[in-house]
């Protein structure tokens, strides 16, 4: 049986993982939101585009939404498995104080809190993911509104 000490000893990874997990879900959150508001801008970009009869510009609006949809994609991962991880982790803790009375609680909470942080690693290595395929993405609509210019400027489009 665990005392008193050693539970509130127990208690202070899981308490640690709980606010870090809780920064870096603000932190998906804040990328998401920027994600679905550039995307409601490229669609409606991409409309009056097709409207005006623009095609290469639609092609382009298109290649962006496509790439930020697979942005969104690995930030609602990183999402999901940061988040079962801290739910893996409250659940840790509740199981830590349960130890206290039924002593194979606490085999159970080790277990728990290894798939819990092994569960938030996934979930980073799907933000690095996104975060990398977000650099790229920036150079490429740079290329892309470049070849955009220049088609307008060679056909006479304004």
């Amino acid at each position: 049986m665990l005392t008193k000490l050693e539970l509130f000893q127990a208690f202070v990874a899981p308490a640690i993982f709980i606010s870090a997990s809780g920064l870096f879900v603000l932190t998906l959150n804040a990328r998401l939101m920027a994600m679905v508001s550039r995307l409601r801008v490229f669609h409606k970009e991409k409309h009056l585009a097709a409207q005006a009869g623009k095609k290469q510009e639609v092609l382009t609006l298109q290649s962006q939404i496509e790439s930020i949809e697979l942005r969104s994609g690995k930030i609602k991962n990183a999402f999901f498995y940061s988040l079962l991880g801290t739910i893996g982790v409250m659940i840790t803790c509740l199981l830590l104080g349960l130890g206290l009375y039924v002593y194979e609680a606490l085999t159970i909470a080790v277990i728990l809190f290894v798939i819990s942080v092994l569960s938030m690693l996934i979930g980073m290595v799907f933000f690095i993911s996104e975060v990398s395929i977000a650099l790229t993405s920036v150079k490429e609509e740079e290329t892309l509104y470049n070849l955009i210019d220049l088609i307008d400027l060679t056909s006479g489009e304004q």
